[in-house]
Formats: C-alpha cells, structure tokens, sequence
C-alpha cells in the first residue's frame, strides 16, 4: 500500500473577475478513486487547511457527468474530506510515495503562487516521490525546483491545459499567465495532442495530464509508477 498525497487549490475566484472556480470536479475525483480503489492510503490537503472549493463548470450531473464525479457526489467520506482537508504545513513530504496535484483554475492563484507548494514539490521529488498532475495542476510547478536548483520540468516531457484550449474557453487573458508557455519557458519538453483530447505522459516520476479527459490516463500512469 502507498501513501499518496493530494493538494488541491483551496482558492475559489478567478483572479480580478468575480467568476468563481476551484478544483475541476472530474481531475479530484477519477485519480481519487483509482488510487483508493487499488488501495492505496489518500491523504487530502490544501493550504492552511482551507475547504475545497468545486469549480462550477465542472459539477455536472446526470448522464454528463463523469461516474467518478457521480461517485464521490454521494459519498460522505469523500465529501467530508473537501470540507476538512488536511494542511499542506503540517505534512512531511518524505512519508509518502506520491503527490497528485489536480486541476482548476484555481491552482493558477494559490498554488502557483506558494513558495510552500513549491518547497513542498521539491521535497516530494528529491524523496524519490511520483510526482504527479492534470490539466491546470502543473501551474503548481512554475516555482518548484529539485535540490541541485533546477525546474523540475526542465528536460522532462510535460502536458498541461495548452494555450490553445484556454484561449478556447475564453479565459486566455483572464489568466495570470498562460501554462503552456510558462511551462516551455522553464525549460520543459512540453507535449499536447488536440483540444480536449485525452493525453498523459510519464517522464521518469513525473506524470501530467493535458486536459481533464486525461484524468484518468494519468491516473493509471501513476499506479503503474507505483506497482
């Protein structure tokens, strides 16, 4: 059994715009239960412990809801846990095997921002962590760099939400920065496949997915990671 922890963005607005986000729905859930799911030990957190906010775009119900968002929506445990997650401050990265920082808009602010984050990333990776993420998640990386001072990204093949989908959604000048560019600034081989089509990619422990469809690809790049 692994100890996998997962930080996700407590901050629920879009910068300067009024609109609200949060953690993308489908990008917590689908890894959540396919690590518990193979039984693995789940650890949820966020900085200072903040409640989780569900961007509202991404809490579909119905047929167009993906089963894992439909699953945690009716499971108490799992519900509790976006009320009361844990704090990232209180964590010791050397205890776990995995780290998976899922998406949303709204690791673009807190996340992004977070020299703990960072250092917290940083931590995971020289431990000998996998160190994983999903679509926006990346933005976390922007800061975080391994012990010799280095971007973790750099030289490594990485996927996130790509300029071209934000753009897309309508979002490409409301964004502190776009993740694609930042991401190949700092050095990262950064690999996409079309808009909204499912891509994962594992280089060494790394592991990013494009897009919220590529949850679950990621996911699963993890566990093999994993054993």
């Amino acid at each position: 059994m692994a100890r996998i922890l997962i930080l996700s963005t407590a901050s629920d607005m879009l910068g300067e715009t009024g609109k609200p986000t949060g953690v993308w729905y489908e990008e917590l859930a689908t890894p959540y239960y396919a690590f518990l799911d193979a039984s693995h030990d789940i650890k949820l957190v966020t900085l200072g412990g903040k409640a989780v906010p569900i961007d509202p775009g991404s809490d579909v119900v119905g047929e167009e809801a993906p089963a894992s968002v439909t699953r945690f929506r009716s499971d108490t445990v799992a519900l509790a846990l976006l009320a009361n997650p844990g704090r990232l401050e209180d964590e010791d990265m050397t205890r776990y095997d995995a780290l998976y920082i899922p998406g949303g808009h709204g690791a673009m602010y807190d996340l992004a921002e977070s020299d703990l984050v960072a250092g917290a990333i940083g931590q995971a990776w020289d431990a000998g962590a996998v160190v994983a993420s999903v679509c926006h998640g990346p933005a976390a990386f922007v800061k975080a760099v391994d012990a010799a001072g280095a971007p973790i990204v750099k030289g490594r093949k990485v996927s996130a939400f790509t300029d071209s989908e934000e753009r897309a959604v309508g979002l490409a000048e409301a964004v502190p920065f776009l993740l694609e560019t930042r991401l190949r600034s700092l050095g990262a081989e950064f690999e996409a496949v079309a808009d909204w089509q499912p891509h994962a990619v594992a280089d060494g422990r790394l592991v990013t997915g494009q897009n919220p469809a590529s949850s679950e690809a990621a996911a699963a790049k993890v566990l093999d990671l994993l054993g």
